[in-house]
């Protein structure tokens, strides 16, 4: 699925063998500003011991998550709210801070881990707890000077650089969250400032075995809607009744709510040039009619409702014909070669023991397309990450060379996708055509890169 501009790298820190990283186990007027409540159930695994191991072989002193009036998504996952709490929502109308340092103070209970908030938000904090259900110790301030002073003192215990949602010459969207002068004021304070980034990765966005459970079963029902809408296409061709795109999107939908699965949007239902535009949306006035020759790109996405589940991500092509063009076939080979590259160079540098980053297998892929002909017609970036959480875009790690240097590792407990595609107008040659083949692949701990979506190898025949 291709739907926003999540996107992006980390600053440079020193490289450790991927066998050196944790190995995680599995995964007035009142202005103010609402962060949604999750599920009871928790998001992701977030183990404050397993984060500060993390955090001390990458040599980071501490993570500080500056948010103001719910601007920065991060906190909202790092402290979820209650469930006990009335509204389900959190409003908050002044600066936040959370401290998380990498090694405990001795503090009782919160073993240092501090979250600073205006005596007026209080009350929004109440049983805060992290998402491995460690406490967290609340100090309160009230003027400007207050604040400053215990930004100052957390900058003083840090032993080490400091972590903050900032990407270092704006490479990373996604990430570069905290406004400049708040980075001014921390570096005024003394400190060494880097980014959260691969922190975000290793606290909110790997899967636990719950959330690659669910996203296993909702593979297994996405890969069989995905069948029902090739055979329905199939069989309304075959007794010579109309199909559009419409009418495969509305099947899609419906036999996403009958198999219990939500979905925000979509799915992409594209019929030649029409596939040529990863974001096309479908029309229901005026869609195009499926027909003899036509190729058909078909992008469907779909969860478990919750955001402590995972979606579901896939695409795939067809041809509603016997046999495939070879106008079509050539750009179909391209496109496949490059998922495949990527995957092998995932799986050959876990077999190494060696790291890997997102902009590598992005370039391993590109480079495939790039070696057949088909450069000019590369839109995107090769995937997305995949990660529990309100989007279907996840906030790990993304396969991108492209739209953005991401250096973020492919660390173990993620998820992410894999989808490389070929955008071709219509021309003298024929009528436009998209080719995407999307694949979801989870980084298990102990045996590595594996795909959990169904895989293309040879184009629908419809």
């Amino acid at each position: 699925m291709l739907n926003d501009a999540q996107s992006g790298g980390r600053d440079r820190l020193p490289h450790r063998r991927l066998n050196d990283l944790v190995e995680f186990p599995h995964a007035g007027s009142r202005e103010c500003f609402a962060q949604g409540s999750p599920p009871p159930q928790r998001m992701s695994l977030m183990i404050l011991s397993e984060l500060r191991q993390f955090m001390n072989q990458q040599r980071i002193g501490g993570w500080l998550v500056y948010d103001f009036r719910s601007s920065n998504p991060t906190l909202a996952r790092l402290l979820p709210v209650d469930p006990r709490s009335g509204s389900g929502k959190r409003f908050l109308t002044r600066r936040a801070a959370l401290w998380i340092p990498a090694r405990p103070d001795g503090s009782p209970g919160s073993g240092g881990v501090r979250l600073l908030c205006h005596g007026i938000d209080r009350g929004q904090f109440e049983h805060a707890t992290l998402p491995g259900g460690e406490p967290v110790a609340i100090d309160q301030y009230l003027s400007w000077e207050d604040f400053r002073a215990w930004m100052h003192a957390r900058v003083q215990e840090c032993q080490g650089p400091l972590a903050m949602e900032y990407s270092p010459g704006a490479a990373l969207p996604v990430i570069g969250i905290v406004d400049a002068g708040t980075i001014e004021l921390v570096r005024s304070a003394g400190a060494e400032i880097v980014s959260s980034a691969d922190l975000v990765q290793v606290a909110i966005a790997r899967w636990n075995a719950a959330a690659l459970e669910s996203h296993e079963w909702a593979s297994r029902e996405v890969a069989r809607i995905k069948d029902e809408a090739f055979d329905f296409i199939r069989t309304r061709r075959a007794s010579g009744d109309r199909v559009t795109e419409y009418d495969v999107h509305q099947l899609i939908l419906s036999r996403f709510s009958d198999a219990g699965l939500e979905t925000p949007d979509g799915p992409i239902v594209a019929v030649n040039e029409h596939g040529a535009d990863p974001h096309f949306e479908v029309s229901a006035a005026s869609p195009s009619p499926i027909r003899a020759g036509d190729w058909i790109l078909l992008d469907l996405w779909a969860r478990r409702p919750g955001d402590q589940h995972v979606f579901s991500d896939i695409t795939w092509v067809a041809y509603a014909g016997e046999r495939v063009p070879e106008r079509n076939a050539r750009a179909y080979a391209a496109v496949k070669a490059a998922r495949d590259a990527a995957v092998a160079l995932a799986r050959a540098r876990h077999a190494a023991q060696k790291p890997v980053e997102g902009w590598e297998l992005d370039d391993a892929a590109r480079a495939q397309i790039v070696r057949a002909g088909y450069e000019p017609f590369i839109r995107h970036r090769t995937g997305h990450s995949l990660s529990p959480g309100p989007m279907v875009h996840g906030v790990g790690v993304n396969i991108d060379n492209l739209e953005t240097h991401d250096r973020r590792r492919i660390l173990p407990g993620i998820g992410f996708t894999i989808e490389p595609g070929v955008y071709i107008p219509s021309g003298p040659d024929g009528p436009g055509f998209g080719i995407r083949l999307e694949i979801n692949v989870f980084v298990d701990p102990a045996t590595g890169p594996r795909v959990t979506s169904c895989i293309q190898d040879q184009v629908v025949l419809v």
